[in-house]
């Protein structure tokens, strides 16, 4: 990390704090390896009665992003719950509670409830269910999670115009081992990790070591205790829009295992 550091060099790096919030996923445009529209019709409706699907979005994004995933989960029989919170603007604690509240209003009286997340969004899921443990808790499907940090929070995350950007939780997402995400505890329920390889940004390249989706390692997306684990060429900011994501989501909601 120290060789990146002085080959990206002061300029670069304010280059790189300032492109964090297009790096994160504040972009729209569309991902050239995406594979949209998301189409859940290769998988069959649940046979039973509807299952909770809690949806949380990553750093920066909103509710909205999730919804073609949120749709295809729908089509596919599940009851779901898409959503928003405050990722920018809150500490990890407050973001829990802000879950708690939320998760407490539409599932505190299902039978079952799973989670899909994105980014930011698995790092937290595992932080509520460390704090707020579901007797009724299903499995979980994690869309690119930096569950050991990420290298551009090394670089950027103590600077003041990232903390103003970003938040304080964004600031803890680094790879040490005081992180948040290294802070918290093994998985021990039910969880498949998908991870992007196909990183469409070139500064991912420079910093973050191996296979990655320009913003999180493939290595750094894995997590003691998971259950099945697949990669995909789909960029971090795009991975929840990808139908063989949604699909092999559905799978793992399903089955505990991805296909292959």
């Amino acid at each position: 990390m120290a060789g990146r550091l002085s080959q990206l060099g002061r300029r670069g790096a304010l280059t790189l704090c300032c492109a964090l919030p297009i790096l994160v996923g504040f972009g729209s445009a569309r991902d050239p390896l995406a594979v949209d529209p998301i189409d859940a019709g290769a998988v069959e409706p649940a046979a039973r009665g509807p299952e909770d699907v809690v949806l949380l979005h990553g750093l920066g994004r909103s509710e909205r992003v999730m919804r073609p995933l949120a749709r295809a989960l729908g089509d596919a029989g599940y009851r779901v719950h898409n959503l928003d919170y405050p990722s920018t603007s809150a500490t990890p604690e407050q973001l829990v509670e802000v879950l708690h509240r939320e998760i407490s209003r539409c599932c505190a009286w299902s039978a079952r409830v799973s989670f899909v997340t994105h980014s930011l969004g698995g790092v937290m899921v595992r932080a509520y269910l460390a704090a707020h443990p579901m007797p009724q808790l299903g499995r979980v499907v994690m869309l690119a999670p930096p569950n050991h940090g990420s290298e551009y929070v090394d670089v950027a995350g103590g600077w003041t115009i990232f903390r103003a950007v970003l938040g304080p939780t964004a600031a803890q997402l680094g790879t040490a081992p005081t992180s948040l995400p290294n802070r918290l505890p093994r998985a021990e329920y039910d969880v498949g990790v998908i991870a992007g390889n196909g990183s469409i940004n070139p500064l991912g390249r420079a910093l973050i070591p191996g296979a990655n989706d320009g913003t999180v390692s493939v290595a750094s997306t894995q997590l003691a205790g998971m259950r099945d684990f697949i990669e995909v060429p789909a960029s971090h900011t795009f991975i929840m829009r990808n139908s063989e994501v949604a699909r092999q989501t559905i799978v793992f909601l399903r089955a505990g295992h991805f296909e292959r």
